[in-house]
């Protein structure tokens, strides 16, 4: 007769390790995780998973030599998130993790995923896209608030005393999806097969497939500066109707706006999509009124020329304007393994002599390579 665990053996304690059998376990929900060697492909972890009402984002530094801390918890987070979601399973608790450059070297060494380095700062005529430390992100997502902070609560249990916290922002859904300048935010977020063509490693790069990048940036908003603007300039510097959420046309559209500096079209003519899991955030009595960015991409070069776009300006000095009322505080990459990675955190290549890419290669025109402006 098949073993049978209640649900009170199966599941872990506060900041307790997840059993083997109960890890065990959870895998059989998820067969595609099971045997690779069988030719499954890997699964991703929630990446792909819609905006949420409420969201968690951690960012922390790793002690030294508590590295194995960090190995030991990685294939327990899946089920430290269903041993909270069970709970109300209709709020679609999850958590995706991202490991940075530094700490990818410190765990794994080589070979590093293709697009993985530490976030390179852009310093343009005015304004720039600062770098900040962090080892460790934790992406947490639900339609309740409470299932966040009750997961973050136990992933820093387990890790209490080995990491330091860099940032904590609590985000919240505000209105139909709009920030807190009062438009739209992830209007072009690529769904179905072309979000997973976006955001999802393939071929490129085998060894980590069902992957993904991840970039964060913490924005402070001048509120009172941005509200004192006529709606008009306001629709001039993001490029759309605050109201409708419609794009302007091509041809009265500002090139210094904000859609026209993000859109990026590839040599092939193809637009080259992200995904954005953007969240408002703030504190009312301290006056802090900001966005937290957060955009997955299978090739993180794509974001990173937006930045460029939007920091240095396309050409050199058309910079975003929205930068004049909203600057970042932070600025991390990380890389988003598999679910199956997750599970069991082993390096499956050899060492490669294109991984470790420390400094942004700049073409001859001072471009990132990834491809032009819309219409450009």
């Amino acid at each position: 007769m098949a073993t049978a665990w209640t649900s009170s053996e199966l599941r872990p304690s506060r900041g307790g390790a997840v059993s083997a059998a109960y890890r065990d376990a959870e895998r059989v929900d998820r067969p595609a995780e099971i045997d690779q060697t069988r030719g499954v492909s890997p699964e991703p972890q929630a990446v792909l998973s819609p905006i949420s009402d409420a969201a968690i984002f951690l960012v922390v530094t790793v002690d030294p030599g508590s590295e194995s801390v960090v190995t030991e918890l990685l294939p327990d987070v899946a089920g430290l998130t269903r041993s909270v979601g069970f709970r109300v399973p209709e709020a679609g608790l999850s958590c995706v993790v991202g490991l940075g450059a530094a700490l990818w070297d410190r765990l794994f060494g080589d070979p590093r995923p293709k697009g993985l380095h530490p976030f390179w700062e852009v310093v343009g005529p005015r304004h720039t896209a600062v770098a900040t430390p962090g080892d460790l992100l934790f992406h947490l997502r639900a339609a309740r608030t409470d299932l966040c902070f009750e997961l973050a609560e136990r992933l820093m249990d387990r890790l209490a005393g080995h990491v330091r916290m860099v940032d904590e922002v609590h985000g919240f859904r505000s209105f139909d999806e709009r920030d807190l300048l009062g438009f739209v935010d992830g209007t072009e977020n690529p769904s179905g097969a072309a979000a997973r063509a976006a955001v999802l490693i393939g071929s490129e790069d085998e060894p980590f497939s069902a992957g993904s990048y991840v970039i964060v940036q913490k924005y402070l908003h001048d509120l009172t500066g941005w509200d004192a603007l006529p709606v008009e300039e306001q629709e001039r510097r993001i490029g759309r109707s605050k109201l409708s959420d419609v794009e302007m046309a091509d041809d009265v559209k500002p090139a210094d706006s904000h859609v026209a500096l993000t859109t990026i079209v590839g040599a092939d003519g193809v637009q080259r999509q992200i995904l954005r899991h953007n969240m408002p955030f703030g504190r009312v009595g301290a006056g802090e009124f900001g966005t937290y960015f957060i955009g997955y991409a299978k090739d993180p070069g794509v974001i990173e020329q937006m930045l460029k776009n939007m920091f240095v300006g396309q050409p050199p000095g058309n910079y975003d304007r929205i930068l004049d009322f909203s600057r970042p505080i932070t600025g991390n990459l990380f890389f988003v393994p598999s679910a199956d990675f997750l599970d069991d955190p082993t390096v499956p290549a050899p060492p490669r002599a294109d991984t470790l890419l420390d400094t942004p290669p700049m073409g001859s025109d001072g471009s990132l390579g990834i491809g032009s402006l819309k219409g450009a």
